[in-house]
């Protein structure tokens, strides 16, 4: 059993943190009246969940899940309490969505959080949550919502802070030169808000189950909490798709213009081509050895020919200049 991967656990009585708890201690202290056992873990071996497996009484599968990172967000009852995935999110410093992924162990009297990844620490969360110990009286379930509350304001965090630089990435892509490097950017980023969106997603589904159907852990003066929650998380659903949407259509123009300026260009060769094909054609003429072109005789013949081309070519200069293809 590796113990270094306890961040916490401690039990609350009455709402008041009391003190630490050791692991093999906690099945008598789930037999407690209004108090329960807040645990944190970060990434535990198998050995160590087999532990707690019986000491909080929990199913081998949802076991078998925490131990496996790359879950999807799911929320499952499995007897006297619930096992909940969520992923969290966080920019880094290149401003890339790093995913993490947090598994909650819900119960009357206990609350099991393992981490996994990229997620960060919720030591902050947890001094947060005990400011107010009339809610902490309620059980666990304050503290659940406080955990996910935080994971989505994460995700809302992410969204503000990507907007202003899409913002950015649209400007940049409102010009006639192809630039696949920022091409690769907008298209990364849209994957990325993919990934943010049916992370924020399931969190909606699952805010609303707790609230349906699991009352022991979700009392009533709490449904209003994770009714915000799951306000939230719909928001980010909505923005990250509004801004896939924008970089989507950030791409198609800038592929439009270069489309449109390259067909420009086209058009100004086609021009000079049909206005360079007069000369070509009369001067290669004069590349055949016949004695009998009406003009060699001539004294004038040749600055005639001259004058003739010019004009030609000048005419048609003037017609494609006002088509627009010059």
């Amino acid at each position: 059993m590796n113990s270094s991967k306890v961040i916490n656990c401690v039990v609350y009585r009455h709402g008041k943190r009391q003190e630490h708890v050791d692991i093999a201690e906690i099945s008598e202290v789930l037999k407690e009246e209004k108090s329960f056992v807040w645990l944190g873990l970060n990434q535990p071996e198998p050995d160590f969940m087999q532990t707690l497996q019986q000491e909080f009484n929990l199913h081998e599968l949802a076991i078998e899940d925490a131990l496996v990172a790359h879950q999807r967000p799911k929320i499952e009852q499995y007897g006297e309490s619930v096992f909940i995935v969520a992923k969290t999110a966080h920019l880094n410093d290149q401003q890339r969505i790093c995913f993490g992924e947090t598994h909650f162990f819900l119960g009357k009297n206990f609350l099991i959080t393992v981490r996994h990844g990229s997620a960060e620490g919720y030591a902050a969360i947890r001094a947060k949550a005990e400011k107010n110990q009339a809610m902490l009286c309620e059980g666990p379930g304050y503290a659940f919502y406080c955990l996910l509350d935080f994971i989505v304001d994460q995700y809302a965090n992410i969204t503000e802070a990507l907007s202003e630089r899409i913002g950015e990435l649209e400007q940049g892509m409102f010009t006639t030169r192809f630039d696949s490097h920022a091409l690769q950017g907008v298209y990364r980023l849209r994957r990325e808000l993919l990934a943010l969106r049916n992370a924020a997603m399931p969190v909606t589904e699952i805010c609303a189950q707790l609230m349906r159907f699991h009352e022991d852990f979700i009392p009533k003066n709490l449904r209003a909490y994770l009714r915000d929650v799951q306000d939230h998380a719909h928001h980010v659903v909505v923005d990250s798709e509004d801004m896939r949407e924008m970089l989507t259509s950030a791409m198609q123009v800038n592929l439009a213009l270069v489309s449109v300026q390259q067909s420009e260009v086209n058009k100004k060769l086609a021009g000079w081509g049909a206005v360079l094909i007069v000369p070509t054609i009369v001067f290669s003429m004069y590349g055949m050895n016949f004695s009998d072109m009406p003009e060699l005789k001539s004294h004038f013949g040749y600055p005639a020919v001259l004058v003739a081309t010019f004009t030609i070519c000048g005419v048609m200069w003037a017609r494609f200049k006002k088509a627009g293809w010059l």
